[in-house]
């Protein structure tokens, strides 16, 4: 009896921690753009919605799982509740990354000439957060609802879940700011996150642990890499 309540409880945490890495470094790399002062209060925020949304959608699982019906039909593919979200969600997330990589690599200016960060932009900020927060928690939520049956194990875990990634993203963030190569590989992760949520929300399945494995090793090159570079230069 416990085995059936233990398992469930740490397979859906630990699903919910791998689903909320990519909330974490889209959150990241937002909060690097405001002054240092502000960082900590934009992923707090960031975060905090994030578990906000994961809560309310799970009280409203009857509606959650409505998403699944189809809405209308595109060129032979059905499109559904959740399909819809992810598809614009998806997009968000490839114009977003994209443009932060071009700013990155080919658009960069002299930091005088940067315009210092206003209220104004900590709101921007946090309405791009917020729009990707109800992506990620849709689908997180639906992954759960697939996952186990018992409403108490789904709260239980996404607030466990949640407090983990409050934890870690400020390492997290911390780490990617002081290397600009992990900026820029970051934000080819997002990149590829936003062509796996629009290629879902038009039923083409890319197994999860793929686009994982993959961001796994391309982190342990830039990471191998960085170690060697240190090595010539010292």
């Amino acid at each position: 009896m416990l085995q059936e309540i233990i398992i469930p409880l740490f397979s859906l945490i630990a699903l919910e921690i791998v689903l909320g890495i990519d909330n974490i470094i889209f959150i990241s790399i937002l909060a690097d753009k405001l002054p240092a002062e502000q960082r900590d209060k934009l992923r707090f925020w960031g975060i905090g919605l994030a578990m906000g949304f994961r809560l309310a959608l799970l009280a409203a699982i009857s509606w959650i799982i409505q998403l699944d019906k189809t809405l209308f039909t595109v060129l032979q593919t059905d499109i559904t509740g959740k399909g819809l979200i992810l598809i614009i969600g998806g997009i968000f997330l490839i114009y977003k990354s994209t443009k932060e990589i071009y700013h990155k690599t080919e658009a960069a200016k002299d930091d005088a000439t940067a315009k210092p960060a206003a209220k104004a932009t900590f709101r921007k900020m946090l309405t791009e957060i917020i729009m990707l927060d109800l992506v990620f928690s849709i689908d997180s939520i639906i992954t759960a609802v697939g996952l186990v049956d018992q409403l108490w194990i789904m709260y239980t875990a996404v607030i466990v879940s949640v407090v983990i990634m409050l934890f870690a993203s400020k390492p997290i963030s911390s780490f990617i700011s002081k290397h600009p190569s992990f900026k820029v590989l970051a934000l080819c992760f997002l990149m590829i996150i936003g062509i796996s949520l629009l290629a879902e929300g038009l039923h083409y399945e890319i197994p999860k642990g793929y686009i994982y494995f993959a961001m796994a090793f391309s982190l342990l090159v830039d990471i191998l890499q960085m170690k060697t570079t240190k090595k010539t230069t010292s």
